[in-house]
This record gives C-alpha cells, structure tokens and sequence, in this order.
C-alpha cells in the first residue's frame, strides 16, 4: 500500500501536458504575413540595389589627361589647369583641376596638387614674402617646400599625381601620395 500512496503522490505533482495547436486565424495570419513579406522585399531589394549599385563597381583608374608642352616646365612650379572627366554614380561632369608642375634638380618633371593637407585650402607658389620659394596656404599659414614637404601646419605633405611624358607633353594620372618627401 505504500507503493500506491507514493505512485499516487508522484502523479498529483505533475499536470497533464497542454498541446498548443495553431488555430485557423493564426495560420491565416502567418501566412499572409509571410507572403506580404516576400512581395515587400520583392520590391524593396531592387530599389536598394540601384541606389548602392554605383559604390560596390570598382575603381578605375584615371585616364591619362594631357595638361603642358613639356617645353614650358621650368625648375621654378608653374600652375596648370586642366580638365578631368568625372563619374559620380549616374552624374557625368567635366571637372576643372589644378596642378603646380615643376621640374627639380636633375630635370625630372613633377606635378603637386595645390589642395593644403590642413584644411584644404588652395596653395599658391611665393605668394607670402615671408616664406620665399615655398609653397604657402593662406587659411592658416602652412607652408611646404618645393618638393611639397610640409614645414608648418599641415600634417601631411601635399599629393603627387603620377606624371608621363609622351611626344613632348606632360600627361597627368592618378593623384596619390607624395613619393618625392619622406
């Protein structure tokens, strides 16, 4: 008898195992769900995909760009303009650079862009007495040597564009950093 009393007992402790069972509302509703779902990001994904399709293409690089007759390189920089076909995701334009170009000591041609490494002000050659044959921002006073090592201010020398000389011209390429200064 006391093996049946203790059966007993065990039994009154546990309750009986509820089954959950999806009724006719709910599996309308999840389903319904699911598909409104799908068809949403049906519509959503190619939208997102036109809007990021021009970051995840790849670079290119810059197409060589004929700027000078390498005749009128001097050792003293000169400023050169020139103009660069720019693709910014669907928006074509023509943009107007510039570049100081020179040619240093062994006669070896190079071009330096004019964007200050502080602030992005624009640089001018020998435009502040006080630093003569240098390179000077006017935003905040920092100034460079020829070769475009930064003196004071700035953080950074100023860029280098990579620089060909085909049939007495100087082309332009990729603007990158400065290899002349260590």
């Amino acid at each position: 008898m006391s093996e049946h009393n203790s059966h007993d007992a065990q039994h009154q402790g546990e309750r009986p195992v509820k089954r959950r069972e999806m009724s006719r509302r709910q599996f309308l509703s999840y389903t319904l769900g699911g598909a409104s779902a799908f068809m949403g990001a049906g519509m959503i994904v190619p939208m997102l995909r036109f809007a990021i399709d021009p970051v995840l293409q790849p670079k290119s690089q810059a197409d060589w760009v004929k700027v000078v007759e390498e005749a009128k390189i001097e050792n003293e920089p000169k400023s050169f303009k020139f103009q660069v076909h720019q693709v910014d995701g669907w928006y074509e334009s023509d943009v107007e650079l510039e570049a100081w170009i020179s040619k240093d000591q062994q006669g070896n041609i190079f071009a330096l862009n004019p964007t200050c490494k502080h602030l992005g002000c624009t640089v001018n050659w020998n435009a502040n007495p006080e630093y003569k044959d240098q390179y000077f921002c006017p935003c905040h006073g920092a100034h460079y040597t020829v070769d475009g090592k930064n003196l004071a201010v700035a953080p950074a020398p100023l860029d280098q564009y990579d620089l060909k000389v085909e049939n007495g011209f100087v082309y332009l390429g990729q603007l990158g950093p400065n290899k002349r200064v260590k």
